[in-house]
């Protein structure tokens, strides 16, 4: 198992379109579609392949057939590992070490940076972006859609209720829900849900035609498993025998999460897109043991310098790959 960081992934995906571009021919094109999936505040100890009381089936198999990244490093919080994922730059080069983005913080990822979404759309990729943003969008050149991504669909701040989709912080509350650029509503959708069918459709709309039509980048940042714990309680009922009610509600998440993740790649295979579909599953960093994460056997928790913070879960999945 090679040591492997966000910046290591990111130059392993650049190498392998490279690849693909010089392999396409005007009649078939070889470029994978490629779905990247990010969680958020996952532990190291909540996955099942790590022998977690968790059951994750659908994460277990992907990453089975998959290679894993079991030294797989990220930043301890959330904004520092997103800029790096999205820019390929460390987080001292634009100025994103500090900590978070906050909802009335002038800040954002340098737009002298081009993100993974420009290069993929300058590679002749559909973009789309679902789910959490965190990167800054106090001016409209900050936002997804000015950032390299043909569409975006989710919340631009760090945390929000799951079924309101608004927050409250500074003395103000609001809903924090946008399509493209426009604010929107789905009040009593769980987000788990809500962003899994937006990836659907996406892939549902998708023209198959692999001379007219151009392959698919997704990037899925996942607002699970960060707090707030909440998940429809079918999902927390399998999980009776935890006692500790944070941690059984986490686990409840884990599985929704799981859940959503099958729907995804079961209807990628029915498209008819699996087999030329390449996969990326990381966290942004390790998981909160405030709000039910455990990332045993690692000490640490997210924020922390130890291990616990700083080495994540991850795997990549695709037919194309070598092992």
């Amino acid at each position: 198992m090679l040591p492997t960081d966000l910046r290591m992934l990111l130059q392993i995906l650049a190498v392998y379109i490279g690849i693909s571009l010089c392999q396409a021919t005007d009649k078939v094109d070889s470029r994978p579609n490629i779905i990247f999936i990010l969680a958020d505040d996952y532990g190291f100890n909540d996955v099942g392949y790590h022998g977690s009381e968790i059951k994750t089936p659908n994460l277990d198999k992907l990453a089975s057939e998959g290679v894993k990244l079991e030294n797989y490093y990220v930043q301890p919080i959330c904004t520092p590992t997103r800029s790096q994922l999205l820019s390929g730059r460390y987080q001292i080069h634009t100025g994103l070490q500090h900590g978070i983005i906050w909802p009335l913080q002038p800040s954002g990822l340098p737009l002298d940076s081009p993100t993974i979404a420009d290069k993929m759309k300058q590679a002749g990729y559909s973009t789309h972006a679902v789910g959490k943003w965190h990167l800054g969008f106090y001016k409209k050149e900050y936002l997804p859609t000015s950032r390299g991504f043909d569409s975006y669909y989710g919340y631009l701040t760090g945390s929000e209720d799951y079924f309101k989709h608004s927050r409250c912080y500074g003395g103000f509350c609001g809903m924090d829900l946008r399509d493209n650029t426009k604010p929107t509503s789905a009040d009593g959708k769980y987000s788990t849900h809500l962003f899994s069918e937006k990836v659907i459709d996406i892939v549902n709309n998708h023209n198959t035609n692999i001379i007219t039509e151009k392959p698919l980048f997704i990037y899925l940042p996942f607002q699970a498993v960060h707090s707030p714990l909440q998940v429809p309680e079918e999902y927390v009922t399998p999980y009776d025998n935890i006692k500790n009610r944070n941690r059984r509600s986490y686990a409840g998440m884990v599985s929704a999460m799981d859940e959503a993740v099958g729907n995804i790649t079961e209807t990628f295979k029915q498209k008819g897109l699996w087999n030329n579909t390449l996969l990326v599953f990381p966290t942004d960093n390790g998981g909160q043991i405030l709000s039910g994460g455990n990332n045993w056997p690692l000490r640490g928790w997210k924020h922390s310098l130890w291990e616990g913070g700083m080495r994540g879960v991850g795997f990549v999945h695709g037919n194309m790959l070598k092992k």
